[in-house]
């Protein structure tokens, strides 16, 4: 897991990956949306990889994509899955389990 210093603190890094086909409207919302919410409630403590499987599309199996766009959160563990625009914030923030991360800050 990879983690950085902040005042002394090691701090957990996320790592999520944003699987989209091109610069739809819907891949262009999803990823605003991550964006917003990372910088709300993960500021400095996330990495986001945007994965367009319209240029490689044989990276969809490692993650079991079916949908588009759909966020993974790699770490940190479990693994988790959203499908969508990512315009439902509290989905988002239930789905990841972000709100635990909003009540520790």
């Amino acid at each position: 897991m990879e983690l950085l210093e902040n005042n002394d603190q090691p701090v957990e890094i996320w790592q999520l990956r944003l699987y989209v086909a091109g610069q739809t409207p819907k891949s262009i919302t999803a990823f605003a949306n991550l964006k917003k919410i990372c910088e709300e409630y993960l500021k400095g403590q996330y990495r986001i990889e945007v994965i367009d499987l319209l240029e490689n599309p044989q990276l969809a199996k490692q993650d079991q994509i079916v949908a588009l766009p759909t966020l993974v959160r790699q770490l940190p563990p479990p693994l988790k899955k959203i499908i969508g625009d990512l315009s439902n914030k509290e989905k988002i923030l239930v789905g990841l389990n972000l709100e635990k991360v909003q009540l520790s800050s």
